[in-house]
C-alpha cells in the first residue's frame, strides 16, 4: 500500500513532484471523455522516468503473436491500443534554456485532478539561470464536444529583470508504445501542414482495419508567433513573450481530434476536423469549460454517492465513478471498456469479461438502459468472431473471446485464453441481468436468443459425459481464480454452463415462432441440453458443507492467507508460478463469484459456509476480487470485513494496494465501490419478478451515506443514517419497492 496523494472529497491532489513515483502520479491523474484519453504526463518533455500516453477509443493495432511453442488454435495476432499522435506536446524555453522538471529547481509544486469537473491542473515555480517563473497548466478533454482537447498555460515572471519565454507547441507522430513486441512506429503520416497532421496506422498482415487519425490545432494567445517548422513526423509553432517583472503570458491550445472510425475518407476526416476547429475558434476558454462542466454536473447529480464521516471512503468512491465515466459513456455500441481504459498500455486496451460481470451491473444503476444495451449489442455484433473462436478449438457454436477488439480472440496465453471459458456464461448472465433489471425483453427475445443459442451449442459440445459417474463434466479449464490452471470441473464454470443451457431453454420457450425458426434448434438438441442440465456434475463436500472450487482443491495444504509472511505479499510478485499453483491461495472470487451472481438462490447457511472457507484463502490480487467479497460480507453482516474490503476496492489504485498502478488504473474494477455500496451496504437486489428491494445497514465507521439509482425510467434517492433509512422518488412514475422485506410505495 502506497498513498502519494492527499485525501480530499473531490480532488486527487499533491504538493510534491514525486520523481520516484512519477508513473504512479501519471496513472492517478489520467483524463478521458470516452472518445479519447491520456495519462497525466506533462505537456513538456521530462528527462526522468515517465510513461507518456494518449489513446483514441477503438483505435488499435495487431501485433504478431510470438510464442516459443506454437499450439493449434493460437490467435495469429495480439491486439493492442496504440499510443496516439501526441497532440498535447508543449515545450518551454526560459531565456533560451529548456524547462525540465526532472533537473530544474522547482518549488510550490501542485498537481490537482479536479474530479467534479474533470480538469487536470498543475502549477510550480521554477528557478533557472538566475530567474524565477511561475507556471500554471490546465487541461481537459471536452465531454460537450467529444473531439476537442483544450489546454491553457500561463506563466508569470517573478524576477526583477525581464524574462523571455518561448513556447514550442507541436503535433508529434514520433511516438511509440512501450509495451510492444518490437521497437517500431505505428503511425505513417499521410498529410502534414503547419497546423494539422493526418496519420494512418502502418499496414498489417492480418487483414484487420487500418485506422486514420486527424488532428488540427488552433491557438488563442497574445504571444507573438515567430516560427513554424514542419518535418516528416512533427509540426510545431513557436511563440515568444518578453515578460517584465510580474507580467503574465497566456497561451491556449485547442486540438480537434477525429478518426476514420467516424469518417470514411481522408477528405471527410479533414473536413470534420476543420469544422470542429472553426466551431470553437471564437469561443472563449471559459465558455468551453462551462459547457464541459455542465455535462459533468448532470452526471454527478444522477450518480454521486455521498459518504459522511469518512473522507478516505468518499474520495475512493468518487475516484471509482470518475474513472468509469472518463472511460465509457455508452453512446457508441462499437466501443467497450478496457481494463486500463485510457490510462496505460497494459492489457492492450481490449475487451475482457470484466464488462459483463462487473461493469454492466453498475451502468444499469447509474445510466439509462440504452448504455447497457449498447454493451450487449457490442457482443452481438461480434458473434461472427465468436464462431471463429469455437471453430479453431474444433467445437460447435460460439466461444466469446477472452480478449478482443473485433470478436476474434487476440490473446495468446493458453491457460487463460482457451481454458477460461466461463466467459461464455458471464455474457449469458449479462443478458439475463439486463433483462431482469430493466424489464425490457426485446433484446433477449431477438439478438440475445441468438447469442444464447450459439453459446449453448458451444457448452453442449465442450462438456463430456462420464459413464463411470453418469454425469456431465468439463475438464481442462481455468476458472476466475487464475492461480489454478488446467483444472477439472471448476465449480463456477460447470455451474454457469448448466445455468446458460437452462436459461436458453427458458428463452426458447418465449421467443416468437419466427425467431424460433430462425434459430433452427431441433428437439434433439434441446433434449440434449436438458439432459446436461439434469446431470451436470458440481463438486461439493458434505463434511464442510461447501461447493468445492474444482476437483482436487481440498487435497492442498489448506492454510489461510494470514499465515503468509507479509514480506511475501503480493505472492504474484514474490513466488514462482509453480509455488502459486501448488498453494491453496485464490487470486479472486471463484465459487464466491457464482454465489454473488445468483445471491438470491443460495441459503444463508450456504453463503456463510462458503464465504468463511474461501475468503481467508483469497489474496485479492485481482483488482476485481474485493468488491464481490465486500457484497457478500455485507450480506452476512460482517461489518468490519465488509468495510475493509470496500476500502480495498474503492482505494485500490489511490493506495496502490497491489503495487501495479504505475502502468495504468484498474478501470473495470472501479465498479467495485458502487457494487460494495449499493449491493453490499444498501442490500439492493432486483428479483426475478422485477421487485426492487433493499436491506440497508450503516457501517460503524460512517455517519451516513446516500446515493441515487436509475431503475426502469426512475431515479431513486436512498439515504442511510444511524436512525434509519429514507427513500425518495426523484423522478419517474410511482414505484413499490421492498425495504427489509416490507412494501414501500414511492410516489
Amino acid at each position: 500500500m502506497k498513498r502519494i496523494f492527499e485525501v480530499a472529497p473531490w480532488n486527487v491532489v499533491t504538493h510534491k513532484l514525486d520523481k520516484e513515483n512519477k508513473r504512479l502520479q501519471e496513472s492517478l491523474t489520467s483524463l478521458g471523455n470516452g472518445y479519447m484519453g491520456m495519462r497525466g504526463n506533462f505537456e513538456e518533455d521530462y528527462s526522468g522516468d515517465t510513461l507518456p500516453g494518449s489513446y483514441l477509443a477503438g483505435v488499435w493495432y495487431p501485433d504478431k503473436t510470438r510464442v516459443g511453442w506454437w499450439k493449434n488454435g493460437y490467435p495469429e495476432y495480439f491486439g493492442k491500443v496504440i499510443n496516439a499522435v501526441n497532440f498535447i506536446k508543449m515545450n518551454f524555453l526560459i531565456n533560451g534554456s529548456k524547462l525540465d522538471l526532472y533537473t530544474d529547481k522547482i518549488s510550490d509544486f501542485t498537481l490537482d485532478l479536479d474530479m467534479k469537473n474533470a480538469v487536470l491542473k498543475r502549477s510550480f515555480i521554477v528557478e533557472k539561470d538566475g530567474v524565477k517563473v511561475k507556471f500554471n497548466f490546465e487541461r481537459f478533454l471536452s465531454v460537450a464536444q467529444k473531439e476537442l482537447s483544450v489546454q491553457k498555460v500561463s506563466f508569470e515572471n517573478l524576477s526583477d529583470d525581464s524574462v523571455e519565454i518561448k513556447v514550442i507547441s507541436s503535433l508529434d507522430a514520433n511516438v511509440k508504445n512501450e509495451d510492444a513486441n518490437y521497437d517500431e512506429h505505428f503511425w505513417e503520416v499521410l498529410e502534414i501542414t503547419d497546423d494539422s497532421i493526418i496519420a494512418e496506422t502502418k499496414p498489417n498482415d492480418f487483414g484487420t482495419p487500418r485506422f486514420t487519425s486527424g488532428m488540427q490545432v488552433g491557438y488563442v494567445t497574445g504571444l507573438k508567433e515567430i516560427d513554424h517548422t514542419v518535418d516528416k513526423l512533427e509540426t510545431s509553432k513557436t511563440f515568444v513573450a518578453n515578460l517584465e517583472s510580474h507580467e503574465i503570458g497566456t497561451i491556449e491550445k485547442r486540438v480537434a481530434v477525429v478518426t476514420s472510425r467516424d469518417y470514411e475518407t481522408v477528405d471527410d476526416l479533414r473536413d470534420a476536423m476543420e469544422g470542429i476547429s472553426a466551431k470553437v475558434k471564437d469561443v472563449s476558454y471559459e465558455e468551453l469549460l462551462s459547457a464541459h462542466e455542465n455535462v459533468w454536473d448532470n452526471r454527478w447529480n444522477q450518480s454521486d454517492i455521498k459518504i459522511d464521516g469518512d473522507t478516505d471512503a468518499q474520495q475512493g468512491m468518487r475516484f471509482n465513478l470518475f474513472g468509469l465515466f472518463t472511460t465509457y459513456s455508452g453512446e457508441d455500441s462499437r466501443l467497450n471498456i478496457g481494463p486500463k481504459g485510457f490510462t496505460g498500455e497494459k492489457y492492450g486496451g481490449a475487451t475482457y469479461w470484466d464488462t459483463e460481470a462487473f461493469c454492466i451491473p453498475v451502468y444499469l444503476g447509474v445510466s439509462q438502459s440504452e448504455v447497457s444495451r449498447n454493451l450487449l449489442m457490442y457482443r452481438y455484433n461480434q458473434l461472427k468472431g465468436a464462431y471463429i473462436n469455437a471453430e479453431r478449438q474444433g467445437l460447435k457454436g460460439a466461444l466469446y473471446p477472452m480478449v478482443t477488439f473485433n470478436g476474434i480472440e487476440c490473446h495468446n496465453e493458453w491457460e487463460i485464453t482457451f481454458e477460461e471459458i466461463h466467459r461464455n456464461g458471464d455474457i449469458a448472465f449479462a443478458i439475463y441481468n439486463y433483462t431482469r433489471y430493466t424489464g425490457d425483453k426485446s433484446f433477449v427475445l431477438h439478438e440475445g436468443s441468438k447469442m444464447l443459442t450459439e453459446m449453448s451449442r458451444f457448452w453442449a459440445d465442450r462438456v463430456h459425459y462420464s459413464k463411470r459417474n453418469e454425469q456431465y463434466m468439463i475438464h481442462g479449464v481455468t476458472g476466475p481464480d487464475e492461480y489454478e490452471n488446467n483444472v477439472d470441473n471448476n465449480w463456477y464454470t460447470n455451474f454457469l454452463a448448466r445455468w446458460t443451457l437452462k436459461y436458453t431453454l427458458q428463452i426458447l420457450g418465449e421467443v416468437s415462432k419466427d425467431q424460433f425458426e430462425k434459430l433452427n434448434v431441433s428437439k434433439e438438441e434441446m433434449d440434449h441440453w436438458q439432459d446436461i442440465v439434469d446431470k451436470m456434475y458440481l463438486p461439493y463436500d458434505e463434511d464442510l458443507g461447501i461447493f468445492v472450487q474444482h476437483d482436487g482443491f481440498l487435497d492442498k495444504d489448506i492454510e489461510p492467507v494470514s499465515s503468509i509472511p507479509k514480506d511475501q505479499l503480493p505472492i504474484n510478485q514474490h513466488w514462482s508460478w509453480d509455488k502459486i499453483l501448488r498453494s491453496p491461495y485464490i487470486k479472486q472470487g471463484d465459487v464466491l463469484q457464482g454465489i454473488w451472481d445468483f445471491i438470491d438462490d443460495f441459503s444463508e447457511r450456504e453463503k456463510k459456509r462458503n464465504f468463511d472457507f474461501y475468503e481467508p484463502l483469497t489474496v485479492h490480487e485481482s483488482s476485481l476480487s474485493p468488491a464481490i467479497h465486500a457484497v457478500l460480507a455485507a450480506d452476512l453482516h460482517y461489518d468490519q470485513k465488509a468495510v475493509a474490503l470496500y476500502e480495498r476496492t474503492a482505494r485500490l489504485d489511490l493506495d496502490n494496494y497491489n503495487n501495479d498502478t504505475a502502468d495504468g488504473l484498474h478501470i473495470t474494477s472501479m465498479t467495485g465501490g458502487w457494487l460494495a455500496m449499493v449491493q453490499g451496504f444498501a442490500g439492493m437486489r432486483v428479483h426475478d419478478d422485477g421487485t426492487l428491494s433493499y436491506k440497508p445497514f450503516l457501517p460503524k465507521k460512517w455517519n451516513s451515506y446516500s446515493f441515487r439509482q436509475v431503475f426502469r425510467g426512475r431515479v431513486i434517492e436512498i439515504t442511510v443514517k444511524e436512525n434509519g433509512s429514507e427513500f425518495k422518488l426523484v423522478s419517474g412514475d410511482p414505484l413499490q419497492i421492498q425495504v427489509n422485506d416490507k412494501p414501500l410505495m414511492l410516489k
